[in-house]
């Protein structure tokens, strides 16, 4: 090992509105050394993710919530540097919830669960941060288990240039349906139709998004996949056709709100059009998560899909990172590079 120290991040302060810097606190630690049954797992790339300011908070939610003074969560890929469990020897690659942090021990009872990724890999490494990982996964079983898209309807993606949006469109056009997603830039809205083949993109920040939405999707809406809620799901609901189904994914236009956030103006027409609103959380797949692994590889592996990844070099920038979840100012998968992938 060539560090001397393990750095971390820790939980400073819950967050009021906009995550700070100040939240987080920096410090040095001793390497851990594993006991019989553990491992020892050295981080290669952090996920960034919108449920990170959920985690945050103290208000109620679906895991409980990172305690002040914890190294924050977060999902990793990374690879074992000692073990002392039979199941895993030094060398494999694997995935969990290490937190962010350079090293961590995994499993025992003082550790986290990992995951051994194929040997050899199908793909890049870091396809795994992404369409092969947990929003990969998210994209799938939200949008084919809940949204059930069938040939020649319509789906709109929210926050469509994200790492969940990008992949939910894509599918979605393999399964035949026309798909509109809408962004926040001219820029994106470009990516999507042009590299990702979605048949429209909308720019939410600029013009009538009920206007926009009814030029794009003439034929009202099937499925709307969301990942903001607030205004953008006030205006699909004013063009969703009866029966539509809309997979609720997240609010993160919600996440940083200081006061209650009111509901859905348009909330009569979930009643009206007799639609199906269900929000699910990918924990809950997890049993099922080799069988969209090898689908989404497949369609990796034939072209059908596409995926941009935005890298942050170095942990010590995870804090500061963070920020472009909730600016707008990134692309695709958010992942930190704490360390080299092995040689």
């Amino acid at each position: 090992m060539t560090k001397a120290i393990n750095r971390q991040f820790r939980l400073a302060a819950r967050p009021v509105g906009d995550i700070k810097e100040s939240d987080f606190e920096y410090r040095e630690e001793p390497i851990p050394s594993p006991k019989e049954g553990e491992v020892l797992v050295r981080a290669m790339y952090l996920s960034l993710d919108p449920t990170n300011r959920i985690w945050m908070s103290d208000a109620p939610q679906y895991m409980p919530p990172v305690e002040i003074g914890e190294v924050m969560r977060g999902g990793i890929i990374g690879v074992v540097e000692e073990s002392k469990n039979p199941n895993f020897k030094q060398g494999d690659l694997v995935s969990g919830m290490l937190g962010w942090q350079d090293y961590a021990i995994a499993l025992g009872n003082s550790g986290f669960s990992i995951t051994r990724l194929p040997n050899p890999l199908p793909c890049p490494l870091s396809a795994f941060t992404g369409p092969l990982g947990a929003t990969g996964c998210t994209a799938y079983f939200g949008l084919l288990d809940i949204g059930q898209p069938k040939v020649g309807e319509t789906v709109v993606v929210s926050a469509a240039a994200g790492a969940v949006g990008s992949i939910v469109g894509q599918i979605a056009k393999i399964k035949g349906c026309r798909v509109v997603g809408i962004t926040g830039s001219d820029e994106k809205c470009r990516w999507l139709t042009e590299e990702l083949g979605f048949d429209a993109a909308i720019n939410y920040k600029t013009g009538d998004l009920e206007k926009a939405l009814a030029q794009a999707c003439p034929d009202g809406i099937d499925v709307y996949f969301d990942n903001v809620g607030g205004i953008i799901l006030d205006a699909v609901l004013t063009k969703i056709n009866l029966h539509a189904r809309i997979p609720l994914c997240g609010l993160i236009s919600t996440y940083n709100a200081s006061e209650r956030v009111p509901g859905p103006y348009n909330y009569s027409q979930i009643l009206m059009k007799r639609a199906l609103v269900q929000g699910f959380i990918i924990l809950d797949y997890v049993p099922r998560f080799h069988e969209a692994i090898t689908e989404i590889g497949q369609w990796l592996n034939q072209g059908k899909i596409k995926y941009a990844l935005e890298i942050v070099e170095g942990l010590e920038n995870a804090p500061k990172a963070i920020l472009k979840l909730f600016d707008g100012n990134k692309k695709g998968k958010l992942i930190v590079k704490v360390s080299n992938e092995p040689t």
